[in-house]
């Protein structure tokens, strides 16, 4: 439900699960960090990206219906920690081409890209609220890429945004008018990068880390434990089913 495929120095990395909108399973996101080591290693450019009419529409609900110790909800938001740190602390740049939409999970993968590329009408937000549970974990990442006040506004405000829009708070890069623009243009991009010089952009971009919240490893590990902390309580056991259906959502 997820490949890696190495074309030349560009490794595409894929969510395939276009019946499900490319819906995350705790294998799916557990599989992502051997992927982007092995990316780093062979190619010098990573693409995200995602195969359907979505790029993800969250974690697969589903999974989480029938279990209400929470313990699938835990294993959803560790993979989720682990596979955007991994993103973030590639030595090779990372370009994430976000068509359709990007929500909930799907969205904080984003924190994992150099470069967001989504399309002005695609639906990017945090609505994890609704469910009980908390957004904390993709906190360091939002903020790194949108500011403080930014960053507050879309975590505690369950409402979708256009692409157009996180292209304006900078969530995104750029959008491009259609979501069939949307992977031509991140690899355009990431052909571009393959002119620089592969150390450099290393060296670059782990500085940048160092000097973004992505860089303090507590952060990201006390984000994680605050969204954790609500998993299997009475609220996300009451809210999850009236909110998304038991299922995934766009």
């Amino acid at each position: 439900m997820v490949r890696l495929d190495i074309a030349g120095a560009v490794a595409s990395i894929t969510l395939d699960r276009p019946d499900r909108r490319n819906a995350l399973s705790p294998e799916m996101l557990d599989a992502i960090p051997a992927m982007v080591d092995r990316a780093a290693r062979d190619a010098r450019v990573i693409v995200l990206r995602g195969e359907g009419r979505a790029f993800c529409a969250g974690f697969d609900l589903s999974l989480c219906r029938d279990d209400p110790s929470g313990e699938t909800m835990r294993s959803l938001l560790r993979g989720l920690s682990m596979a955007v740190r991994s993103l973030r602390r590639s030595r090779v740049p990372v370009v994430a081409a976000a068509h359709g939409a990007a929500i909930a999970g799907g969205c904080a993968l984003l924190g994992g890209g150099d470069f967001v590329i989504t399309n002005d009408d695609a639906r990017l937000g945090y609505p994890v609220l609704l469910l009980g549970v908390s957004p904390a974990v993709s906190a360091p990442f939002l903020r790194a890429a949108v500011g403080d006040a930014a960053c507050r506004e879309r975590l505690l405000d369950t409402g979708l945004i256009s692409g157009r829009e996180a292209a304006r708070i900078g969530l995104a890069w750029r959008s491009v008018p259609g979501p069939e623009a949307v992977h031509p243009t991140a690899m355009e991009l990431a052909e571009r990068l393959l002119s620089k010089s592969a150390a450099a952009l290393a060296a670059t971009k782990a500085w940048l880390n160092e000097i973004d919240a992505t860089g303090a490893a507590h952060w990201p590990d006390r984000a994680l434990e605050a969204s954790l902390g609500l998993a299997g309580g009475g609220e996300e056991r009451s809210m999850l089913p009236a909110a998304w259906g038991g299922g995934a959502r766009e």
